[in-house]
Formats: structure tokens, sequence, C-alpha cells
């Protein structure tokens, strides 16, 4: 429970894109909100995942979580509207659940350094069961749970907590807990079980069964549109029965509960769609067919799992027929916020291992840290650890307080930290040079101190793929931010929309404009002495505010231009969204120091820094949106596809071909060995 002033009413007005009720009515067939009641997904195509673009973002689109029933800060922030008062002053949380909090926190610390070998679970490639056991005693795997239901009911704040500390023994815990708990059966039960549904897993699950998540397939990854896997009623009509192969499954190999995505075909009196299911891991016809291997996060417990006749009852539907999708990305906007927290976390161990190299090796006569060059890296890094720690904190008070929707902010700081921490982890890599390429047994073995520098770019890289690629992150936050626009006017650029619905978006549109368009020429950030009260910090939250106009009149004028086709300008999109994150994330650390400066007053500083190298960042990012090559490079790219350069790739040795890119599968019974680890149960 956290307490901040941030349930005021927008007071500019204007359009909420709010929609029925998730259980209201059925729409008229065929109508956009048909799509979105089916889920964004009818009956199985004709040929297994074979649809066309329009439907695939038809698909997309009706999985959005469309009403804007709650204030936005990052909304409001992409319209030109600087709403400080939804983040300031700075929440907090309650004292009893940081106390109760503060105790678990101590314990697994202890556990942790006490019992934990990180370097060998590298080196295995294997979290003992030991460790499984040890976690599940602490209560581990229910932080997330309700005490209820035998969880400790952490705050997202107390939890990502949890998750950088766990993470800074070995990232693969971390990678077990988050998997298991934010995407994984605890949160959609959470957000959509029945009460009988809750009370049956999630015991199980607080005492230390471990869950997983099964969406993508080998060839459906951020298209879901394409789904396979069938989950097709049994004639008595008592369960559904499911058939097909999922991919990349993180704890799959181990997990005894798991959410899987199947298509259930329409049919009379059925909606159809794709759905979610609570599956027993143990359940006939399931084979963990592979235990995947990776770069990276080598502890992970990752499958390919096939589905043969998988019976399910239908009480183990979640949320209802068709309504998959949307429960799955509603319960990413919290459980985004669990890989930041990791992020967080490497930038912390890497600022000490910077901070210390720094000042202990000496060139030159003078140690490296004094040197511009090398200084210049210990500056990026500590201003940016700073900076990602303020949003994901303030991303989960927000998320806490739930008066807030943090859509926009949760995906923000996911895309942010995902790429940020990876930069850190390169600089700390120039930094410590030869020994930052050496694996850490190799530097024990010569007497050093085992710095895993190595490991942690390896780790951090999936970061910028895991739960939403970069790329996808850019046009998903892109979209919330353009939506109170189509909410208006996106009739006008639709080209299946008819000459009335045109005619009323017009209206619409000119009702909407006339009101917004002048807010975006003055505002308070023009005034000398705004935000005084923030000190030092002034400065920056009067550029932010000036700056969210300019980026609102930029995305308006880019939509003016390109209408309908400003969705194939992704890099243009990226660069919008990358300036919204760095402006989000100035706000947060102004607001977080200026809270603070009475008990850590050098974080005023760090602000202050972070903001500094965030405006140059974000000049930058102005100067592309205009001046690029991102139209010469699409050509290129269609010359480069079609074979034009191809001589280019001669002199070396390419990989075999006799392999597709893509192995495609048949449905049918396994013929590979089943590989499923089993953790013995806690004695």
């Amino acid at each position: 429970m956290t307490t901040t002033r941030n349930n005021r009413p927008d007071p500019h007005g204007g359009p909420t894109g709010r929609v029925a009720p998730i259980d209201d009515a059925e729409p008229p067939a065929g109508s956009a909100a048909a799509v979105a009641e089916a889920g964004g997904a009818g009956p199985l195509p004709a040929e297994a995942g074979q649809v066309s673009e329009k439907e695939a973002r038809q698909v997309a689109e009706a999985a959005r979580e469309t009403a804007w029933d709650r204030p936005s800060f990052g909304k409001e922030l992409f319209l030109g509207r600087f709403r400080l008062d939804l983040i300031n002053p700075w929440p907090r949380s309650d004292p009893a659940d940081v106390a109760r909090a503060g105790e678990f926190l101590g314990a697994l610390g202890a556990y942790l350094d006490a019992e934990v070998d990180g370097a060998a679970i590298e080196r295995d490639a294997h979290i003992p069961d030991e460790v499984f056991h040890g976690l599940a005693r602490l209560g581990a795997f229910g932080m997330k749970i309700d005490r209820r239901y035998g969880g400790l009911g952490l705050s997202n704040l107390h939890y990502c907590r949890a998750l950088m500390l766990a993470g800074s023994a070995n990232p693969a815990i971390s990678a077990l807990l988050s998997a298991h708990q934010s995407i994984g059966v605890p949160q959609p039960l959470k957000m959509f079980g029945t009460p009988e549904q809750k009370q049956r897993f999630l015991p199980r699950l607080a005492a230390g069964e471990v869950s997983a998540f099964l969406l993508t397939e080998p060839d459906v990854g951020s298209d879901p549109a394409r789904l396979a896997t069938t989950a097709e009623p049994t004639a008595d009509g008592t369960g559904y029965r499911l058939n097909g192969v999922k991919l990349w499954a993180t704890n799959g190999t181990v997990a005894t509960l798991l959410v899987v995505m199947a298509r259930v075909p329409a049919g009379e009196g059925r909606r159809g769609g794709i759905t979610a299911f609570v599956v027993e891991g143990d359940s006939e016809g399931i084979t963990v067919e592979r235990r995947n291997a990776f770069v990276g996060l080598r502890g992970l417990e990752n499958s390919l799992t096939r589905f043969h006749d998988v019976i399910v009852p239908k009480e183990n539907v979640i949320g209802g027929e068709g309504k998959g999708l949307k429960i799955a990305l509603t319960t990413l906007n919290t459980g985004r916020l669990s890989l930041p927290a990791m992020c967080v976390g490497a930038g912390k161990w890497s600022l000490n291992v910077a901070r210390e190299w720094a000042a202990d090796r000496v060139q030159w006569g003078r140690p490296v840290g004094e040197h511009e060059a090398v200084a210049k890296k210990l500056a990026f890094i500590a201003a940016t650890t700073y900076g990602m720690e303020s949003m994901l904190d303030l991303c989960c008070l927000l998320a806490d307080d739930d008066r807030n929707d943090i859509r926009i902010e949760a995906a923000l700081v996911k895309l942010y930290a995902s790429e940020m921490a990876w930069k850190i982890a390169d600089e700390l890599i120039q930094i410590r040079g030869g020994r930052g390429y050496e694996t850490a047994d190799s530097l024990a073995a010569r007497g050093e101190r085992p710095a895993a520098v190595e490991q942690l770019l390896r780790d951090l890289r999936i970061n910028r793929i895991f739960e939403g690629s970069t790329e996808i992150m850019h046009l998903l936050i892109a979209r919330e931010a353009v939506d109170a626009h189509l909410s208006v006017a996106g009739d006008i650029i639709d080209p299946d929309a008819g000459l009335g619905r045109k005619a009323r978006a017009g209206a619409r549109a000119g009702v909407f404009y006339a009101r917004w368009l002048p807010t975006l020429a003055v505002g308070r950030g023009q005034a000398p002495r705004a935000y005084a009260e923030f000190g030092p910090l002034a400065a920056h939250l009067r550029h932010v505010e000036r700056t969210s106009r300019k980026l609102a009149r930029a995305t308006f004028y880019a939509m003016s231009r390109w209408q309908g086709k400003m969705e194939r300008k992704q890099a243009f999109l990226g660069r919008v969204v990358d300036i919204g994150a760095e402006l989000f994330a100035m706000s947060a650390v102004c607001v977080r120091a200026t809270a603070e400066r009475a008990e850590h007053p050098e974080n005023v500083e760090l602000a202050d820094l972070f903001c500094r190298q965030a405006r140059l960042r974000v000049d930058e990012l102005f100067t592309a949106l205009w001046s690029n090559t991102d139209s010469v490079d699409v050509a290129a790219a269609k010359r480069i596809l079609a074979g034009r350069y191809a001589a280019l790739e001669g002199g070396v040795a390419a990989p075999p071909a006799e392999l597709p890119w893509v192995a495609g599968w048949q449905p049918g019974p396994s013929t590979a060995e089943d590989v499923r680890r089993r953790i013995p149960p806690l004695g």
C-alpha cells in the first residue's frame, strides 16, 4: 500500500479512449469490437499460422487494454501535458509493508551469501535442487502471492528488490523467480482467476512448486495472430484437448503448473479465440523435448514443449474463452517491472566494480578513473544507474498505489533499462580492458579478484529481447502514445472507413485539436522561476515541460504529414518513444532526489548529472527525427534482400544451409526423449 497525491482528474479533458467492459453484450459480428471480444483471433486459419498483415494488426490491436480510466503520467507526457502532480510528492510505501519486506530481504540476502554458489551455477548450467528448496523455505516462490494463500504478499517495490538481490548471486535465479511469478501462473490468477482457481493453485505455488508461461511457438513470436496451438472442446463439454508445440518456455523443464495460450476454434454458441489455460505440467501427453541453451543465463531451465491430446478441464480456463492475449498483455503491465529490476542490479554491481578497479588501477602515474576517457564512463554508469533505479522505484510505487495506469511507464522502464544496462556492461568491459573479457575462473586462477564482467554482458543481452524486444516495445509504446489522436481522428486515416465515419471523425478531431493545440504553445516551463521548490533541479523540470510540448508538436506534425503511413515509420516512432523515456527518467530522478535530499544530499548531484547527460541524448534524438537516412536505409534493405550485394558475402565460411532457419513441426505424439526435470518435494 502506498500513498501519493496522484488521483486528480485530468484538467484538460479530451478523449479517454474508453471502451465497454470486457463482459458487456456481444458486439455486432465483423466489427472491430467483435474482433476484440474474440481475443483478436477467430477460427484457426486453413493453414495454421498463415494470416495477412492486416489480420495480424487487427489481432495486436484487439489485444490492447483500451480503457484509460485512471490517470497516466506517461500518456500525458506524450500529449505535451507535464502532469508532475501525478508523481510528486514521491510515493511512499506503507511502513508495515516495509518492515515485513525488510525481514524477508535480510533472510534472503543471508541465505544467498551463505548457501548459493553463483559461479557453480554458471559453470554447471544448473541451479541445484538444494537452492530450489532453500528459496521455497524462505517463501521466495510466493513473493507476489497474497498471504491468504500462503504467500508473502510483497509489494511490487520489494518484490523487485528481492529479484535484484537474487540476481546479484546469479541472474538465473532471478529469472527463475521472475518467470514463475511475474508471467507464470500466480499473476494471471491474481488478476483474472476465480476464487476456486486461486484456492486450488496458489497455495501450491507459494509452497515452492514452479510455474511457466507458454505463448511463443517455433514460428510465432511477436505476432500472435499466427498461433497454431489448438484447444478443441471435448465432445462431452467437460474440457479441451490441447495440441501444439511451445518454444522458449522459461522454467518449462521444471514447472509443474503452466499457463498455456491456445486457440479455441469458434463455433455455434462459442466465441473461440486465443485462450489462457492452467495446465498441470505432468499431464499425459506433455513432453519436454529439449532444454534450450543460451549465450547467457546458463542456469535457465528453458524448454521446447509438445502437447499431444492433453486434456484440460474447463475449470482451468483463465478469464473465459478468447481473453488470452488481453490477459497476457495486462499481466505484463506490472510483470515487465521484473526485468528492469535485474538491470538496475546489474548497474549497481557494475558501478561497484568500475569504481574500485578505476581507483586501484594506476596507469601513466594516475588511477585510470582520473583520466577523462575513463572518468566519462564512470559518470555515465553512476548517473544511469540512478536514473534506472528512480524510474523503476517510481513505477513500482505507482503500481502498488493502483490509482495510476502504468502501462506506458512500465513499458518505458523495461525498454530504457534493458538498453542502458547493456551499454553500462559494455562500458564496464572497456574500463576493465583485457580483464573485462577474461572469465572469472581464469582471473581467479591467476590470483586476481574474480569479477565476472564478461558473464554480465552475456546475461544482460537477452533483456533487449525478453518480454518484448526493443523494436516491439518502441511500437507498443508509440501506439499508446498516439492513442488520444487515434481515438478522435483514427477513422480519417483508416482506408476502410466510409465517408460517414470519416465525417464524424473530422468533427470530433476539430473539437479536440481546437482545444489541444493551443496548449502546446505556452507552458509553465517557460517561467524562469517555475518548479523553484526543486532547487538546483528546477531548470531540468522546466526543460522537461518545454520538451514534452515540443515532442507532442513533432508527433502531431508527423501524423498530419504521413497519416496512415506513419505506422511504417518505425525509426521515427522509436525516436519519439526514446525521447519520452528520457523525459520520464528526468522527471523521476528530480522528484526522487528532492524527496530524499535530507537523507541523501549526494543524490541531487546524481540527478543533476543524469539530467545533463539525458538532455544531450534528447537533443540528438530530436535532430534525428528529421535528419536521418531512414528512407535510404529502407530502399537499400530491399536491394539487400533481393541479393544485389550478395557478392559482398563471399570469402567467408557461411553457416551450413542444410537445415531451415525455423524448424517446422507436425502434430502428433512426441518421438523425443522427455527431458523434464522434477525437483524432489521439500522435506
